[in-house]
């Protein structure tokens, strides 16, 4: 993924009309009330890459769906810097910041908090459990039971959760990093269709590169780098920006491609279950915020194709020994933009 660049590659332009503006590039920046989207992308990158191991093509996923104001799937071996990953989100956007571990005996009231009696004012008071934060990072997600999951899933989908027949919203902004083992299967869960479809985005964190390694070799300390960081971003300024991109335009070339290739997907020889509907508009809404962070208020093709693998990948089901990538990389070569 190419990510916000400081200048577009000549393929980010197209001859119809239809799919931007005639006039030069517009952009989001307003300098009373939002920074300069782009600006912002680069700098939380750089600054996150400061601190982890990460490449381009998994940190910018992530920083898409936060924008779009969603949730993310890690997917990784341990030891990989997923938790240094999300406290140096958390921090780069002065977000409060809970861990919780996912295992086969946490229940419900763990995450979410429960009533707790006070005999001083003899009445029950309800004690936030982890989940009231801004950044979330769930551990292992497919260790924990299907109730505590489920619990989760609502939190996610709705951004609150029920207590004692009450609703009780949660921390605005609100992000899950949830992380998936893909190696170890003992003591753990099948992730249902239902809590993939919660994510965004799937990425795979792998084993950094040969010089980002060496350097950790050498003796780079991660947590120092971590804690001399500063806020880029305030929460209510997160929300803004959140807000801002919902307002970004899906033009109607670029909706028919998404159309056409989500069809495509469900008439493939190789895939099972295709993408739905709801696929796709969450892809769009991705495509959106990738548009936000290049400084534009329009999307183009290359922000729908450029997020076509984490966004659908997940979403779909396949026959036996086929996989979703180079299903989504064909499609990607041989769907055209409707002209």
């Amino acid at each position: 993924m190419g990510g916000w660049r400081p200048t577009h590659t000549p393929t980010c332009r197209s001859a119809d009309p239809r799919l931007e503006p005639p006039t030069e590039l517009r952009t989001l920046t307003d300098s009373a009330t939002t920074p300069d989207a782009r600006a912002l992308g680069v700098r939380l990158r750089e600054q996150v890459q400061r601190v982890v191991a990460i490449d381009d093509a998994v940190l910018d996923p992530i920083l898409v769906a936060m924008f779009a104001g969603g949730h993310v799937l890690i997917e990784g071996i341990p030891g990989t810097g997923k938790t240094l990953l999300a406290r140096t989100i958390a921090t780069s956007i002065d977000a409060t910041f809970n861990r919780v571990q996912f295992t086969n005996d946490l229940m419900p009231s763990d995450i979410v908090g429960s009533m707790v009696w006070r005999r001083e004012s003899e009445s029950f008071d309800f004690v936030r459990g982890p989940l009231f934060a801004n950044l979330v990072l769930a551990d292992e997600i497919n260790r924990t039971s299907p109730r505590t999951l489920s619990c989760l899933l609502e939190a996610m989908e709705n951004g609150s959760v029920s207590i004692e027949g009450q609703t009780v919203e949660l921390a605005s902004p609100f992000t899950v990093l949830a992380t998936r083992n893909p190696v170890e299967f003992h003591g753990t869960y099948p992730v249902p269709e239902a809590a993939l479809d919660r994510f965004v985005v799937r990425v795979r964190l792998g084993y950094p590169t040969r010089e980002r390694e060496l350097a950790l070799y050498r003796g780079h300390d991660p947590e120092t780098t971590l804690r001399e960081l500063q806020p880029l971003i305030t929460s209510e300024r997160m929300r803004e920006m959140i807000a801002a991109v919902r307002e970004v335009t899906v033009s109607e070339p670029v909706a028919e491609y998404c159309y056409e290739f989500v069809r495509r997907t469900r008439e493939h020889e190789a895939v099972a279950l295709g993408a739905s509907p709801r696929a796709a508009m969450t892809w769009l809404q991705a495509a959106r915020s990738r548009a936000f962070l290049d400084g534009r208020d329009f999307v183009l093709p290359d922000d729908v194709k450029a997020l076509a693998e984490p966004v659908l990948s997940h979403r779909m089901f396949l026959h036996g020994g086929n996989d979703a990538e180079s299903v989504l990389a064909e499609l990607v070569e041989s769907v055209d933009v409707a002209i």
